[in-house]
């Protein structure tokens, strides 16, 4: 099955890359991390603010395509810290409801930029 590229308004242009890929009813979502509209990183150093951005561009970009958080079927959450994970949890729970989507959490030593400390992408099936 072919895919489409959809072109996106309201999350910061992609470089080198596309934010999200359709196929049939499927979104596969590249990873997100906490840069608004304009491509500015959003909360360095704080981890809450980045996770609140994070989680808004999947917003967005859902939105755009004609769905919602609820379509989420399956997460990967990429943190830079363990130490992390009680926030990104305290801020999901905020964002979506019960029952919460598939998610594998990652540990990594870096992300591409250091300033990055979490980064989310999604897989999505639209009603």
């Amino acid at each position: 099955m072919a895919h489409e590229i959809l072109e996106l308004r309201t999350v910061h242009p992609a470089d080198g890359y596309s934010h999200v890929a359709k196929a049939g009813k499927t979104l596969y979502i590249s990873g997100q991390v906490a840069r608004d509209l304009q491509g500015n990183l959003v909360g360095p150093g704080d981890i809450e603010a980045q996770t609140r951005q994070v989680l808004t561009n999947l917003q967005n970009i859902l939105g755009e395509a004609g769905g919602n958080l609820g379509n989420i079927a399956k997460l990967t959450t990429i943190l830079t810290h363990h130490s992390y994970r009680e926030t990104f949890r305290k801020v999901r729970h905020e964002f979506f409801q019960e029952p919460l989507p598939a998610n594998t959490l990652m540990v990594v030593e870096s992300l591409a930029s250091p300033d990055f400390m979490i980064e989310i992408e999604a897989i999505a099936e639209l009603d």
